[in-house]
């Protein structure tokens, strides 16, 4: 199957450049995955009458960390970016650099007077391995020195960086947001759980994949970037039973779908664990939990396309971005939402 056969038309203005106030008043699309069929529910907090009594909604907790860091090349002084995107090791991460070819094995990057970091090792995605040297503590020199790392598609400043972060955000790790759960507020939440819907959480950090265009020209031979994910065994065990009791599970964004996907043997059976995954799903894959999604619009030739693709088909996803663009929807991270049930 092509990369071109998950393209699509989208004019440069419906890019969402800043989220929505408040978070839940963005607008929502519903879409059959059997039928093919397109409903425009209005907000997004009409999720509520999508959702029954005795479904599971399962969210990535996971919280993004400042991790786009602004530096100077011991030397000749020349500007670097840096963005954090795996720890590896004791003081050392999995970074992307820019410019990368200026930044060979044995570069200072000075960010400043408290933080410098070396280049010790390339990796084979073109990333580069820094070890830091921090006069302080790490955590809180990237809090105060780092800027959120909004996606090369937003051109507008964040003026609040908790608004790149979901409101159930706990465990410290990604690069970049679970964004199908910007739209959810505390208010939502507690209306969500009064109609008697479980709330489970997962984590999953968001890494190096998500920015990474897929280079192939068959879906085939596109290899995903490993992120670090956890599922609980407390969590399985309550996502296990609700399943065996025929009742929805309904994934909060691709990453929850990653996680509950690399976590079900081939049983149908949540594992209470913790690793790597590079699962890359694409049409043809039968999914093992997962019922339905929450999930904002993707780019074009995207892995997130073609994992909704997966899910609905690719012809009802490309028609229901169609129907999306007639109709002004905003896209990708700060931009509206789609329900596939």
């Amino acid at each position: 199957m092509k990369v071109t056969d998950f393209d699509y038309e989208l004019p440069e203005e419906l890019i969402a450049q800043h989220p929505v106030e408040p978070r839940d008043t963005a607008r929502l699309l519903t879409l059959d995955k059997v039928s093919g069929e397109v409903k425009h529910k209005g907000h997004f907090y009409d999720l509520l009458e999508e959702l029954h009594e005795g479904d599971v909604l399962v969210f990535n907790n996971t919280k993004v960390i400042p991790a786009r860091l602004y530096g100077h090349r011991q030397g000749s002084g020349g500007k670097v970016e840096v963005l954090l995107l795996t720890p590896c090791g004791e003081n050392r991460w999995e970074c992307l650099v820019k410019p990368g070819k200026k930044c060979p094995v044995g570069q200072v990057i000075e960010f400043d007077d408290r933080l410098r970091g070396i280049v010790i090792d390339k990796t084979e995605f073109g990333g580069r391995i820094i070890e830091f040297t921090c006069n302080g503590v790490f955590d809180d020199v990237i809090q105060e020195i780092g800027e959120m790392p909004l996606p090369p598609y937003i051109h507008e400043k964040l003026e609040d960086k908790d608004r790149y972060q979901t409101v159930y955000a706990k465990e410290k790790g990604s690069a970049a947001a679970p964004t199908a759960g910007l739209h959810f507020t505390p208010d939502l939440l507690e209306k969500i759980k009064a109609k008697g819907v479980e709330l489970e959480f997962v984590t999953l950090h968001v890494g190096l994949g998500t920015f990474r265009p897929v280079s192939a020209e068959t879906i085939e031979d596109h290899e995903m970037h490993s992120e670090f994910f956890v599922v609980s065994q407390e969590t399985a065990d309550r996502i296990n039973a609700a399943k065996r009791n025929g009742r929805r599970i309904i994934a909060v964004g691709t990453t929850s779908v990653r996680t509950l996907e690399s976590a079900t043997n081939d049983d149908g059976v949540l594992q209470g664990m913790s690793g790597w995954t590079q699962i890359f799903i694409y049409p043809g894959y039968k999914f093992k939990m997962i019922d339905a999604l929450v999930t904002n619009f993707h780019l074009p030739q995207s892995t997130l396309l073609m994992l909704i693709s997966a899910l609905a088909s690719r012809e009802h996803c490309l028609a229901a971005y169609e129907e999306a663009v007639r109709e002004r929807y905003r896209f990708f991270s700060f931009g509206d939402a789609m329900f596939i049930r």
